[in-house]
């Protein structure tokens, strides 16, 4: 790995520390002084390196962490439409569906009333009309290689592990690790249905090579290598991936005759959250299984 001068590692750090703070409260818009503050930059300066490095703006930051928010809200809550707004920072419920139309392509009440807008991505073999509908789902059965992945464990509600990813990156572009090759995945380690929700278990990482180490509350995880793995493609928002996830446990797996292997299930974030639309992101949820023993 080239040799990163250390104010250029150091800045990874700081913004990572700015993005953190944006992440935890996205119902508050935090000012440019206090953003500047907590990553130790003068005012001035800071909103060109906080783009430099994060690949967006505070605001951009900012705007995916509450449509992130209310979007999940709005599929698992019955709260009103306003109430959501004032939960995730907007001044009003216009401005709120302004943004979330915008982002989503409907108002949010049709978001909610239609349970989302994203699907399985279905095979090639079905005809039209299915596919038109989504209700193909399609299953590809995949090997796995050996990962090695820089990663940031992030306890609680899985929905949040968004903060995790933002610091990571910050991290990552500040060493020059993250190109055009560079995967990324989230690690989930237990059962949101028997695991309470604080205390849920995930790891937000990307690939890197023998020779990165980690650092602060950046680790290094090895994933070894699995032969058999199915794997399910969804496009739409990450707050909808509950859905596939229900249709993949309780229908397919009972009804394909495999059983899932002794470790933790994945997801790899196929296309760029920063510069693609929620209802065009592409998740690849991978469930390895267990190898088959003959008769």
């Amino acid at each position: 790995m080239p040799t990163r001068p250390a104010t250029q590692l150091d800045y990874g750090r700081r913004i990572a520390r700015a993005m953190a703070h944006v992440a935890g409260r996205p119902d508050r818009t935090p000012t440019l002084e206090e953003l500047a503050a907590v990553a130790a930059f003068s005012p001035c300066h800071f909103h060109r390196i906080y783009r430099a490095v994060a690949g967006e703006t505070p605001v951009e930051t900012l705007a995916r962490a509450r449509l992130s928010r209310a979007a999940v809200d709005l599929l698992r809550s019955g709260e009103p439409v306003a109430r959501i707004a004032r939960r995730a920072g907007y001044g009003s419920a216009a401005a709120f569906t302004r943004a979330f139309r915008a982002a989503h392509g409907i108002p949010p009440a049709a978001y909610r009333t239609r349970g989302g807008v994203g699907l399985p991505v279905p095979s090639g073999d079905g005809p039209p009309e299915e596919q038109e509908n989504g209700t193909m789902h399609h299953v590809e059965m995949r090997e796995l290689p050996a990962l090695r992945l820089a990663a940031i464990r992030h306890v609680g509600p899985y929905h949040g592990i968004g903060g995790a990813f933002d610091r990571l990156q910050a991290w990552g572009a500040a060493r020059g690790l993250i190109g055009r090759e560079t995967r990324f995945f989230g690690l989930y380690h237990d059962d949101p249905g028997t695991v309470p929700a604080e205390r849920l278990r995930a790891d937000a990482g990307f690939t890197v090579g023998p020779e990165v180490a980690g650092e602060g509350e950046v680790g290094i995880i090895e994933v070894p290598a699995a032969r058999r793995v199915a794997v399910l493609r969804f496009r739409g928002p990450y707050a909808e991936l509950e859905r596939p996830y229900g249709w993949l446990y309780g229908e397919w797996l009972p009804a394909s005759g495999e059983e899932p292997a002794d470790r933790p299930g994945l997801e790899e974030y196929v296309n760029d959250p920063r510069a693609t639309p929620p209802p065009e992101l592409l998740t690849d949820i991978m469930l390895p299984l267990r190898e088959r023993v003959p008769a």
